[in-house]
């Protein structure tokens, strides 16, 4: 199957073990030229055996499902070879869910409220099957400062960044703050895709499978301030404009 512009439609996986939640997705996908649905899953289980089979793109996952629930399924889709290219959005009811955290540290790429609009829930999609993180509602950093606010900083974690540049680690600050490229771009006086480049080789750099991860790092590095969500200023130079 192709779009009318001749691009291979955007594979999703549906995973939650309500019926009338697929059944409403489904029929919301199902007319989108640029979308579709390849399966179903009712739990965790399921959904990962689905995954192996049919290789989509985008998963959307319920948290909380029977036999493995959201979190565990995310997580061995993330661990498999040869399904690097799945992306996972989690689907949940609150949005203080507990378990937001550890499913982006599990391997998610993003999450969206079961109550978000169908302009929200297609442009989720397409946003996390290119690549992208769908991390910069403000919600979504609320969260992850609220679960990484509780945990010490240690020289462990700090010593992750040592790998990167001075460059590498100010574009993964921004990051952090939920930037995106244009935005870095701007902040940093560096075109946008230089800074996706810089994006780039700090993932590869981390062992991050994308930008969520990315944000989860800058938390658990300290690099950003989980209270704040501010870049930490110590050790990193004044930005200057480029030359004339």
């Amino acid at each position: 199957m192709r779009t009318e512009h001749g691009s291979t439609p955007i594979r999703v996986l549906l995973a939650d073990d309500e019926r009338l939640v697929r059944s409403g997705f489904r029929l919301l996908l199902d007319v989108e030229d640029d979308i579709e649905v390849v399966g179903e899953a009712t739990t965790g289980t399921e959904a990962v055996e689905q995954v192996r089979v049919t290789r989509p793109d985008v998963v959307l996952m319920d948290i909380r499902m029977p036999r493995l629930d959201g979190i565990q399924a995310t997580n061995e889709i993330a661990r498999t070879v040869g399904l690097q290219h799945v992306r996972v959005l989690i689907l949940t009811t609150y949005e203080t869910d507990a378990y937001v955290f550890e499913a982006l540290q599990a391997g998610a790429s993003g999450f969206l409220l079961k109550d978000a609009g169908p302009a929200e829930l297609l442009h989720a999609i397409r946003v996390v099957a290119a690549g992208e993180a769908l991390l910069a509602p403000r919600i979504t950093r609320r969260l992850i400062a609220q679960f990484t606010a509780a945990r010490t900083v240690s020289r462990v974690n700090e010593d992750r960044l040592a790998v990167l540049t001075q460059r590498e680690r100010e574009v993964l600050a921004l990051v952090g703050q939920g930037l995106s490229n244009d935005e870095i771009g701007a902040e940093l006086f560096l075109s946008p895709a230089t800074a996706r480049t810089h994006v780039s080789h700090a993932m590869g750099k981390l062992g991050a499978r994308d930008r969520a991860q990315l944000v989860v790092i800058a938390f658990q590095t300290g690099l950003v301030s989980p209270l704040s969500g501010e870049a930490r200023p110590p050790g990193h130079p004044e930005r200057r404009p480029p030359p004339r």
